[in-house]
């Protein structure tokens, strides 16, 4: 009994409009500081890239996004996490910083991102390693948790991976204490979510992050919800008003990420 392709047949076409095949020409952007732009992404996997691709389309029309990552540093991470080794592990650094410069080297980016939350240790590696490219580094949470540091009040981190938790507070601290201010967060982590993402369960992911707010909220006040993977940001097609749902707002790094790159590149901000 042959097999009904008509859902392979979607998957491969939507995936190919959103990605589309490599070209040197640039694509028109409606916005012209952006016009022939490059932007070179870092990923943890290689499976991340469709959500860099996603947002990155979204908030960066007309750049040409390039990806880099592979499963191997996710899964080393993994496992120094669960031995209790230092995570992320120093070979991943390294690598991240030689992704970056192939990325220069091989296209000429005018920016890099970071895009893997667990692998936040390594923007300082790889933007000294950019200093002589002139080349700015963003990691795609900082942007996020400078907003909810200046909101105030109390913030709910909320991760699906364990090895992500503590790298995520780390650099929450680091950002309060950059802007002098001081930081009170609660943390949740939801490790079913990221079993129900890697299904394609994506709306149950989207409410067991949701379960995990609303109880939180439920044993405290919370002004602010951070969302600690850019893989999370799939909660906001569930979820575009969580201001009306959850009566507090919810940031995810792949807008807010995004948003500071795109002002980066149009000249809006400094360069990180």
């Amino acid at each position: 009994m042959q097999r009904d392709l008509k859902g392979d047949f979607e998957l491969f076409s939507r995936y190919m409009a959103l990605t589309g095949v490599p070209t040197l020409e640039a694509a028109p952007a409606a916005d012209p500081r952006l016009q022939g732009k490059k932007l070179g992404i870092v990923n943890g996997a290689s499976w991340t890239s469709l959500f860099s691709n996603y947002f990155g389309s979204r908030i960066l029309p007309g750049v040409k996004l390039v990806n880099v990552g592979n499963e191997g540093v996710q899964l080393n991470f993994m496992e120094a996490h669960r031995r209790g080794l230092p995570c992320p592990p120093q070979i991943n650094i390294d690598l991240f910083v030689r992704y970056s410069e192939d990325l220069v080297k091989l296209v000429g980016v005018d920016a890099i991102l970071i895009s893997c939350s667990t692998m936040n240790r390594a923007a300082g590696a790889v933007r000294q390693a950019m200093k002589k490219y002139n080349v700015p580094v963003v990691q795609i949470d900082e942007a996020m948790m400078e907003e909810a540091v200046l909101r105030g009040g109390r913030i709910l981190v909320v991760a699906t991976h364990g090895p992500t938790v503590r790298n995520t507070q780390e650099l929450l601290k680091e950002s309060a204490e950059k802007l002098g201010r001081q930081v009170v967060f609660s943390g949740a982590t939801v490790e079913e979510a990221f079993h129900l993402l890697g299904r394609g369960e994506i709306e149950a992911h989207n409410q067991a992050v949701a379960a995990a707010i609303r109880q939180a909220a439920a044993r405290e006040p919370i002004e602010t919800v951070m969302l600690a993977q850019l893989s999370m940001a799939v909660f906001k097609l569930s979820y575009p008003d969580p201001v009306r749902d959850f009566g507090v707002p919810v940031l995810t790094s792949g807008e807010t990420g995004f948003e500071r790159v795109r002002r980066i590149l149009t000249g809006e901000a400094p360069a990180a």
